[in-house]
């Protein structure tokens, strides 16, 4: 199992937004320049984080905004807003182990509260982290880069 890169993406687009809204039109071709992809990844990003009222979107080229401040934005609503979690399950289980097997029988009595624990745990730790905290994070490691060039 693995998440997909529409969550690193996505956080990328919201701090190139946050980065470049001064001194650019921050579009979906811009954006996908800095992520390297197609714009067409991006723009669908856009739209989910849109849906989220995460972003506010510009018709035709005008650009696109951060819909409110960083420091209420958490990973965790970056997740919900791109990741397509089925049923809010993170994990997705087999649904028919054999019940002729004792490890079959009771794999869903084993693991069905671990892996809802392990969940809540990574949904608890993303809701701690801000957009604000990453891109302070980006704007030091930024800082660094320039200062030793």
């Amino acid at each position: 199992m693995q998440i997909s890169s529409r969550f690193t993406v996505a956080v990328h687009v919201l701090l190139c937004i946050e980065a470049f809204k001064e001194d650019y039109k921050v579009t979906s071709d811009f954006l996908a320049g800095s992520v390297n992809v197609n714009p067409v990844v991006i723009r669908r990003i856009l739209q989910q984080l849109k849906k989220a009222g995460l972003i506010k979107v510009k018709r035709g080229s005008g650009g696109t905004d951060i819909a409110k401040p960083l420091e209420t934005i958490t990973m965790l609503d970056v997740y919900n807003a791109v990741e397509c979690v089925e049923d809010g399950k993170l994990f997705h289980f087999h649904e028919n182990p054999s019940q002729l097997c004792p490890v079959g029988k009771n794999i869903h009595a084993v693991l069905d509260g671990r892996l809802e624990e392990i969940q809540k745990a990574m949904e608890q730790k993303m809701k701690s982290i801000s957009m604000k905290d990453i891109m302070e994070d980006t704007q030091k490691l930024t800082e660094m880069s320039r200062s030793s060039s």
